[in-house]
């Protein structure tokens, strides 16, 4: 059996047993290695990954679940420039410290603007609750993100 999706931008056909999860397929058959293997069980945000537009844990996916959608990861997201944004507001925040949560992040606060342009204080908390960082606290995620928004910076 054979499903489509369109993966960064690509249309893709997956062939073969539809019951793996989405991270195995985009990390060990399409080298996408932005997206991290946590905890397995869709707790620590490690693995999120935008499905059309949402974020979502990757490890709690199957491919047969993806059939004609959109994913998303790190490296899709790279080549755009809300990315950019994304990228240079961790940066100036100190929002990033070991790294290994980073992709996570920066998915899922691209879900959270997908869906609102001006979230509040609580809209950012809520879409980054599921995502685990040891380093920093969250804090400094949180004004990264604020501070994008209050630079009225249009990313969707």
């Amino acid at each position: 059996m054979s499903i489509k999706a369109i993966i960064n931008g690509k249309e893709t056909i997956i062939e073969g047993r539809l019951n793996r999860r989405l991270i195995d397929f985009l990390r060990n058959d399409l080298e996408l290695t932005s997206v991290k293997e946590g905890c397995g069980e869709g707790e620590c945000g490690a693995c999120t990954v935008l499905l059309n537009g949402a974020a979502v844990a990757s490890c709690t996916v199957l491919l047969g679940q993806i059939a004609d959608s959109e994913i998303v990861t790190v490296e899709g997201l790279a080549q755009t420039e809300d990315f950019d944004k994304i990228k240079n507001a961790f940066s100036s925040e100190g929002a990033v410290q070991c790294g290994y949560c980073t992709p996570g992040m920066i998915m899922s606060t691209q879900g959270l603007l997908n869906k609102n342009h001006k979230p509040d204080e609580n809209d950012i908390k809520k879409a980054l609750e599921g995502n685990l960082c040891r380093c920093t606290g969250y804090n400094k995620i949180e004004q990264a993100v604020l501070k994008l928004v209050q630079e009225d910076t249009h990313v969707e």
